[in-house]
């Protein structure tokens, strides 16, 4: 007897209640080509570069559609394709604009199915936004709306350049893998210094010089009246036999070489101590176009440095120095290097932008110490190594390191000495606060600053140009944690 409840028998041979599920159907597949990486441009952003009336250099078409089964269905007696579209007539170049012919009900009638919307009528509308195949002629565009306006630089530090690498051909940053060499290395970090416009290269000696605290007016009009002197104190002697006016020049001819010898000397050791002795400034009362010193800790711009011997990383400011003594019948560092002497022969000096936090008020402020700007640094340079013809073959990284710059290592006396800010280190800061939309900086001042004469040290007064930095040595030092 029949049961009055439907059945079915599973392909194991089972019988369950209850009517066979129909197999459903699959969701169609539609494939097309990933997006390129654009790196901001525009130019090559597709859809979105033809809202702003840009040429798109090369058109992106779908990917390939399957010929798989479709499903038709009837709403309002025209058919309309919900399915994958066969490949058979032209498309477009774009597929926003895809259209096709798909047999009705009865294989006699056609409709086109748009992805764009319908008018009034329910047929589609003749807007599109993009150039149509088929014949049609291309509405205007219309775009979104201005561009946005250009927003003010305010001096912030950014993350990172928009390209700062090279790219493949599809646009995405291109990788390179596999160890460099380390010489390769080493010389294309030293280019980038050299030519990035964000480093500053301090190749000149900017310390103490006792020939920018005297005036070179003042310079000559001392020699000449010393000659004048010794002429006449030299005449007055053969003449009438009295040394009176010789004694007296010369007397005061050591007094003034004394004193030159003595700022030479000590120069360097003043002006450190004008700085050590300089007031610190609270940040949140300090005015616009101050002169103001600024203690406190350093943290890392966007570029920060590494020093060039010892590799330190994450530096703010570096100096590797290359002295050489000469003998009687050694060979010159440099133009003016005299006899029994250390001579300067090579030197890398470089500093960029960075933060500093300051003991007084907590503020941050940006220091503004790269992209050219004149800086005069007081920083301790400790020494590294030292080289002489006995011991020259010891040290494989100094010889290195005097072959990525084109040095010879011959029989030499050479000193190597090495200074650096890194992140974290204490540092004072003399410059002028600026502020500019919330942000607050120190710049160079426009002028040269004076120390003043230090009487009681038998100081000459020297000017202090840009931003003067001042750090004690701190390769022995622990350094903050930032």
């Amino acid at each position: 007897m029949g049961s009055r409840f439907p059945s079915h028998q599973l392909s194991n041979g089972l019988y369950v209640s209850g009517r066979p599920e129909q197999p459903k159907e699959k969701a169609p597949i539609i494939c097309s080509t990933a997006m390129p990486y654009t790196g901001g441009d525009i130019k090559k952003s597709g859809e979105l570069g033809k809202m702003f009336d840009l040429h798109v250099e090369k058109s992106r078409k779908s990917g390939p559609l399957g010929n798989q089964p479709s499903r038709n269905t009837s709403f309002g007696g025209a058919g309309s394709n919900s399915g994958p579209v066969s490949n058979a007539l032209g498309r477009s170049n774009y597929s926003g604009s895809i259209s096709s012919s798909v047999p009705g009900a009865g294989g006699s009638a056609r409709a086109k199915s748009n992805s764009g919307p319908l008018n009034k009528h329910g047929e589609p509308g003749k807007k599109s936004s993009g150039p149509q195949s088929g014949g049609v002629t291309p509405m205007a565009r219309q775009n979104s709306g201005p561009l946005p306006p250009v927003l003010p630089t305010t001096g912030l530090i950014t993350s990172g350049p928009i390209s700062s690498g090279p790219l493949n051909s599809s646009g995405a940053p291109r990788k390179v893998s596999g160890p460099l060499d380390p010489s390769v290395s080493m010389k294309m970090r030293a280019t980038s210094f050299a030519h990035n416009p964000a480093v500053t290269n301090l190749n000149a000696d900017d310390g103490y010089s006792i020939k920018g605290s005297i005036p070179k007016t003042i310079l000559w009009m001392v020699v000449l009246l010393f000659l004048m002197g010794f002429i006449a104190g030299g005449f007055i002697l053969g003449a009438v036999h009295n040394p009176i006016l010789l004694v007296v020049v010369v007397v005061i001819f050591c007094f003034v070489a004394a004193l030159v010898i003595w700022n030479v000397c000590w120069g360097t050791r003043g002006v450190t101590g004008f700085i050590s002795r300089y007031p610190d400034a609270d940040l949140r009362t300090a005015k616009d176009g101050q002169y103001v010193k600024v203690t406190g800790v350093v943290t890392c711009g966007n570029f920060p440095l590494e020093s060039s011997f010892q590799r330190v990383p994450r530096c703010v400011y570096t100096s590797t120095c290359l002295y050489e003594y000469r003998g009687w019948e050694s060979k010159a560092a440099n133009t003016e290097h005299r006899q029994f002497t250390w001579g300067l022969r090579s030197m890398e000096r470089h500093a960029v932008d960075f933060y500093i936090s300051d003991f007084q008020s907590g503020l941050r402020a940006l220091v503004k110490t790269g992209y050219g700007a004149r800086v005069t640094p007081y920083v301790d340079e400790s020494v590294v190594i030292d080289i002489n013809p006995d011991n020259k073959d010891m040290s494989p990284e100094f010889l290195r390191w005097l072959r990525e710059r084109n040095l010879s290592s011959d029989d030499r006396i050479m000193r190597l000495k090495e200074g650096y800010i890194k992140e974290g280190s204490t540092v004072s800061v003399i410059g002028v606060v600026q502020r500019n939309d919330n942000v607050l900086m120190i710049v160079p001042p426009s002028e040269p600053i004076s120390t003043g004469c230090q009487w009681a040290k038998c100081i000459l007064p020297t000017s202090l140009d840009g931003l003067v930095l001042r750090c004690e040595d701190t390769s022995n030092i622990d350094v903050i944690p930032v």
